[in-house]
Parts: structure tokens; sequence; C-alpha cells
């Protein structure tokens, strides 16, 4: 079928897949604290407050662990 073929052909990089990383879990953390119990609200203010460190810093031990596994990295003007 050409739309599987057209999936496969999806690329991902390292900065695409710290962004769904990161919105899953603020969105599970979210449910969870909603649903089961208001601690894991914690768990969003970790994601966000690791977000914003890793503006300034430019370090995410996402990217680290990404990056040995072989993803690559953008190379376009997005990056």
């Amino acid at each position: 079928m050409l739309w599987q073929s057209k999936l496969m052909e999806v690329n991902m990089s390292i900065e695409r897949m710290i962004r769904i990383f990161a919105g899953i879990f603020v969105l599970a953390s979210l449910a969870l604290g909603l649903w089961v119990n208001q601690n894991f609200f914690w768990l969003t203010a970790f994601v966000g407050a690791n977000l914003l460190q890793s503006g300034f810093t430019r370090l995410c031990p996402l990217e680290s662990i990404l990056k040995k596994l072989g993803v690559r990295t953008a190379g376009g003007a997005c990056a």
C-alpha cells in the first residue's frame, strides 16, 4: 500500500523525538495526576523544568541517550 510505504519513509531527528517524548510524558502525567494520584503532577513539573534548563544549558539526558543509539540529528534549517 502507498500509505504504508510513505509511513516507512518518515525519518525522525533527535529534536523531534525529544519533543514527542516530552509531550507524551506531560500528557500521561497530567492524566495520571487527575485520575490516579495528584503526586503525578510532580512528574509534569520535572519534565517542564528539564525542558527549561535544557533550553539554557543545551544539556539534555535524552539527547545523549538517543545519540548513543544512533539517531540522526536534524540537518535542515529547522534544527
